[in-house]
């Protein structure tokens, strides 16, 4: 297994994530991230900044939305990662599928994050199911 100082800092987000450890999150993030979400549904569009993106979390939270890491790759500038994404609630998953992220690091931050869904159509229903037509952008 590889070791890198830009996977050390994803596993790392995975893990504050995971947990909902917010404060190691913000401390992750550098201060001006661009968090791009594709798609038509409530969630998606372009979040900037750390505030916007804890936003985010939050309204994912309330979908019971988790991630998991399947693979990632590295270099000094990006790391690149699919990961496992599901959604159980009321006891019955809703969601399970796979996205790739390709996360921009800068001087030890993360400053960009581009979402590549493996079903747009399929995370796009979901995510309409679950808000409805109400904007979160």
């Amino acid at each position: 297994m590889i070791s890198h100082p830009n996977l050390d800092l994803v596993h790392r987000f995975f893990q504050a994530y995971a947990t909902n450890d917010q404060a190691t999150i913000e401390t992750i993030l550098s201060p001006a991230i661009q968090w791009h979400i594709p798609g038509d549904h409530p969630l998606s569009g372009t979040k900037t900044g750390i505030a916007a993106v804890m936003a985010y979390f939050a309204q994912l939270g309330k979908a019971a939305f988790q991630a998991s890491p399947i693979v990632m790759g590295v270099n000094d500038q990006y790391v690149i990662d699919c990961h496992q994404n599901w959604s159980s609630l009321d006891g019955v998953v809703n969601l399970k599928t796979m996205s790739c992220l390709l996360w921009k690091i800068e001087d030890g931050k993360i400053t960009k994050v581009y979402n590549f869904p493996e079903d747009q159509h399929k995370v796009d229903t979901f995510f309409r199911t679950v808000y409805g037509n109400e904007s979160q952008r």
